[in-house]
């Protein structure tokens, strides 16, 4: 692939998202002459649509133990030397403002687009060579880094950073083209699936899904060894919303998941105290003051059978706690990478630097983002991870 006269940059970066475009700024910033080949024709697509247009840009809570890895001890490094509190500094030295949703989580005031035209300016100032619809068809490693075939042409490059993301909504221009460059240097990687995901439903119990469609209840979600108190959404397809998308990302193909439908309250305890309070009152109704009245029915007509507190056995009473604090439901399966936010798995982090993300026995070859075996909780961490790898890696170009 040899070309006497073809262009050199300091560094190519792979892939125009959030860990793209923050390694890119500030590798410029350094003083290095940067190229940035995005393969789709806007910059920034998943940044635009995220938090629906708003940007759940980083959160207040976020450190490594609100990450998945099969090293848990890898993103301390980047995420303890480019923290939210950077990124947020970051925003307010460009006009940018935000507010707190809920549980720490951040969200720009002047929406997405503003994020990206961010970006874009810090790599224009630190005068980065940014080119949308480009398609990388080979990488090679030569004696003074690495020799690139673009669009048919060919680039040479002293380093190179991989920051194409991972497989979740492939119609975002999502590829595995980080996990095969991965592997075509020699690198492991972990196996990827779909995580923050959509749960889907068969049988009777997607029938009892879908008649309730649009209800969201509080519940504390549970799956191996991991719980999250949010809600839940019920939809035509099976189970969604915040509690479910963040024990999809523990959850394993035939396992069962939990749901305790009252949380922070012991039913059986409860259901003891309502009964010698209000003995002529249905079951049903007592326990409609806790949860939405349509979710309510839909348990009594399928799962409950429904009589006064005062006809309610202790067997009774025993059963219908259990199912409250422990409802138990089998998933199919879930939406898969058309609807999951991130890719769980990814590039081996036993393969890379915690310090700098360049590949161990490879100089000059850095992974960062999504594609790196490091999986955030729902509400900015993962964006938190582009910004600090991103940053990381640009640090040590």
């Amino acid at each position: 692939m040899m070309n006497i006269s073809m262009p050199h940059y300091d560094v190519i970066i792979i892939g125009g998202g959030a860990a793209g475009l923050m390694c890119a700024a500030v590798a410029g910033q350094k003083g290095k002459n940067v190229l940035l080949l995005e393969r789709a024709k806007k910059i920034g697509a998943k940044i635009l649509i995220s938090g629906g247009g708003r940007c759940n840009f980083t959160n207040l809570g976020a450190d490594s133990n609100n990450y998945i890895s099969h090293n848990p001890h890898f993103a301390k490094s980047a995420l303890s030397r480019f923290t939210q509190w950077d990124i947020m500094d970051l925003f307010a030295r460009n006009g940018l403002s935000w507010g707190e949703k809920k549980l720490g989580q951040l969200f720009c005031d002047q929406g997405s687009a503003a994020v990206v035209k961010l970006l874009l300016d810090e790599c224009v100032v630190f005068g980065v060579d940014l080119r949308l619809s480009q398609e990388v068809e080979e990488v090679c490693k030569s004696q003074k880094g690495f020799e690139l075939k673009v669009n048919d042409t060919v680039i040479s490059t002293s380093a190179i950073v991989i920051a194409t993301g991972g497989l979740s909504i492939p119609k975002m221009g999502a590829t595995d083209f980080a996990y095969r460059l991965a592997k075509q240097f020699g690198l492991n990687v972990i196996d990827t699936r779909p995580a923050l995901v959509p749960f889907t439903f068969q049988n009777d119990d997607l029938a009892f899904m879908k008649n309730l469609t649009g209800v969201s209840v509080p519940v504390i979600a549970s799956a191996g060894d991991a719980s999250f108190h949010e809600n839940l959404l019920f939809t035509h397809r099976g189970l969604s919303g915040p509690a479910m998308l963040q024990i999809s990302s523990y959850w394993r193909e035939g396992e069962k998941i939990a749901l305790d439908l009252l949380p922070g309250v012991d039913a059986k305890k409860w259901l003891e105290e309502q009964r010698k309070i209000r003995p002529r009152a249905l079951l049903s109704t007592i326990v409609k003051g806790r949860m939405p009245d349509r979710f309510a029915d839909a348990i009594f007509k399928h799962h409950l059978d429904d009589v006064s507190m005062a006809s309610l056995s202790n067997e009774h009473l025993q059963k219908t706690a259990s199912f409250l604090n422990g409802w138990e439901l089998k998933p199919q399966g879930t939406e898969g990478y058309r609807t999951a936010e991130v890719t769980l798995g990814g590039v081996d982090c036993n393969d890379l630097s915690s310090k700098t993300m360049e590949t161990r026995d490879i100089p000059g070859l850095y992974f960062v983002g999504e594609c790196v075996d490091v999986t955030g909780w729902l509400g900015g961490y993962n964006f938190q991870w582009a910004w600090a790898s991103g940053w990381a890696a640009g640090q040590a170009l």
